[in-house]
């Protein structure tokens, strides 16, 4: 199992490398923007011709990584900060009236459609690529958020959790140290998709021109502005196009090798011990107890 992790991780890191170097180096070696030339054009000095407007794409490459990964990554790390807790509450609290108020008006936020919900925001103020961090994060917290409900609920419902609390575990001891790492294969999965609607949600709202300006240096942009030109000159739509998917996999890839060997079967009976199997020690207890 350990040779399986290191390949995937292997993988992982070769194939999303490559991304986030020139996300977060591109603009240093990008170098001013030189003279325009014409319109989808290749050659004549451009190592990838030339986009819509006339800029090289390679520079445009270079300096287009950072705002959409910094802008998926934070949110999706937003979302999350939001939903796990939320989550969480929902699904070991005992007090049903809590757990609707939690909820429900995630519910309400669920039946607006995602991509209609951020135009209507911009049509009201412009967001701005934070503000767009924003508003992607706040779509996406109440589906992550009946998600982790969902998985914290189905491990709340072992009689581990119950022994736990017949133990006098605190909250949160409960919740983080055998809930949460019962759900982490399953965010780790749900991660990944994520980020890949993300970045789908970040790339239309530039193309409707929503927090990002039409010529803005972006990789969704770049794929949005110069898909008419796809035929003629398809450096300019390929190879942005194929940067974002190989930030998508090789991210699944890397969540994919973190967790392969972190089922109960993979691991053994050393630190932890207690709370993967609170059963046995309760049982140990009253056991013991029972002794003259």
């Amino acid at each position: 199992m350990t040779k399986l992790r290191t390949a995937r991780f292997a993988l992982g890191m070769t194939v999303v490398a490559l991304p986030l170097a020139l996300a977060l180096l591109g603009p240093l070696f990008a170098g001013g923007p030189g003279p325009r030339a014409a319109s989808f054009t290749l050659g004549a000095g451009h190592r990838l011709g030339t986009d819509f407007v006339g800029r090289d794409v390679w520079r445009q490459v270079l300096h287009s990584g950072r705002p959409v990964v910094l802008t998926a990554l934070a949110a999706t790390t937003l979302s999350y900060l939001v939903a796990l807790p939320v989550g969480l509450l929902a699904a070991l609290t005992r007090r049903r009236l809590l757990e609707e108020l939690l909820m429900r008006p995630l519910d309400v936020l669920l039946a607006v459609p995602s991509l209609l919900l951020i135009l209507l925001a911009s049509t009201v103020f412009s967001p701005g690529p934070v503000g767009l961090a924003l508003l992607v994060a706040l779509v996406n917290v109440p589906d992550a958020a009946r998600l982790v409900r969902a998985a914290a609920a189905e491990a709340a419902a072992r009689p581990a959790v119950e022994a736990l609390r017949m133990q006098g575990e605190t909250w949160w001891r409960t919740a983080v140290g055998y809930v949460g790492r019962s759900m982490l294969r399953t965010l780790a999965a749900d991660t990944g998709t994520r980020l890949t609607g993300v970045l789908y949600l970040v790339a239309t709202a530039a193309f409707l021109g929503a927090g990002v300006a039409p010529d803005a240096a972006d990789w969704a942009v770049m794929v949005d502005r110069n898909r008419i030109g796809l035929f003629v000159q398809p450096w300019a739509v390929v190879v942005p196009a194929l940067l974002i998917v190989a930030l998508t996999t090789g991210t699944n890839l890397l969540f994919d090798a973190a967790l392969v060997d972190a089922r109960p079967s993979d691991r053994g009976r050393g630190r932890g011990t207690r709370l993967l199997d609170p059963i046995r020690t309760t049982r140990s207890r009253a056991g013991s107890e029972a002794r003259p």
